[in-house]
């Protein structure tokens, strides 16, 4: 199988005065041709400076970086003429319409005028940004501008797309015409790297994921062969009436909120639901989702927050 991203002992630190961050350390790993990969992890984990590395807009301190068989540092240019990003933190041209904004994108990617228009119109079609089309982007909301900015990375014929938080700020309806969009995208063996902090999305749109916490890579693979790795195929959620001695030895309890959190076996979760019930107590069980994946496999719900940041530039 082709692989179209590959990170080799792949390090980044962040300097300033006075400190330093690892935003990245170690990390291996490898992307086929034609999967969505979902980069998961909580703010800070790393998932924003692992894309802009792979996106040649940012240099390694230690390890490589390849893209369709360029190192991402020493053939900048081949891999940027092969690419398409949509950063975290991108704005368009405010003094241009969605329509001009996406030709213009394609246009720059060498399509005639032509191409570019008809490409333009069948893209915001797809993304239901046809009524927008004349309008100019400082007249447009922040959840349709960063639909349009989606429009130019999905409209072009790059083979390797990388998608930082796009739908972070969408509604329901218009995430689901990114997915959409995405899927289409992945219908043509293009490659993805979507991060994301919704982990219905990713479950929804990713062959492979990979988890990223502290800038460390903790897991990565096919959905099914990290589901295979997890000691607790079961998840156990308990609203007080058990104390922690009773729960010691069953399996990996978390506390969320007033919430407690017990993986477990699907043997022991039936007993612990007898006992429960017995008790008086309410109690809900159910094979593990991706939620109780990460929760596992990191410590923490993907939306907790440390109390503390690690520093600048962290993301």
């Amino acid at each position: 199988m082709t692989e179209m991203l590959v990170a080799r002992g792949l390090g980044r630190i962040y300097r300033w005065r006075g400190g330093q961050h690892e935003a990245l350390v170690n990390v291996d790993l490898s992307v086929p041709k034609g999967v969505v990969l979902g980069l998961l992890g909580r703010n800070g984990a790393g998932k924003t400076t692992f894309v802009r590395i792979a996106a040649t807009s940012l240099m390694p301190t230690s390890g490589s970086m390849e893209v369709l068989g360029h190192d991402v540092v020493h053939a900048a240019a081949e891999v940027r003429a092969r690419i398409a990003v949509i950063p975290q933190e991108s704005r368009p041209f405010y003094w241009m319409t969605a329509g001009e904004l996406v030709e213009y994108y394609l246009r720059m990617r060498g399509e005639t005028v032509s191409q570019a228009r008809n490409q333009a119109r069948d893209t915001l079609a797809e993304l239901e940004l046809s009524r927008w089309k004349d309008v100019q982007a400082n007249r447009l909301s922040g959840g349709l501008r960063r639909r349009v900015m989606v429009a130019m990375v999905m409209a072009s014929d790059a083979e390797v797309l990388f998608l930082d938080e796009p739908t972070t700020g969408l509604d329901p309806l218009a995430r689901r015409s990114v997915w959409n969009a995405i899927r289409r995208a992945a219908s043509e063996r293009r490659t993805i790297v979507l991060t994301t902090h919704y982990l219905d999305e990713a479950e929804a749109l990713s062959d492979r994921l990979a988890i990223l916490e502290g800038g460390r890579l903790l897991a990565s693979g096919t959905p099914a062969d990290i589901a295979s790795r997890v000691r607790h195929p079961y998840r156990v959620t308990l609203e007080g009436g058990f104390s922690e001695k009773e729960l010691e030895g069953l399996g990996q309890v978390t506390h969320v909120g007033a919430k407690t959190l017990l993986f477990t076996g699907e043997e022991q979760a039936r007993e612990l639901a007898r006992t429960a019930l017995e008790k008086g107590r309410r109690i809900s069980m159910g094979p593990v989702s991706l939620e109780d994946l990460f929760v596992q496999i990191v410590g923490k719900e993907i939306s907790h927050e440390d109390e503390e940041t690690e520093g600048p530039l962290a993301s």
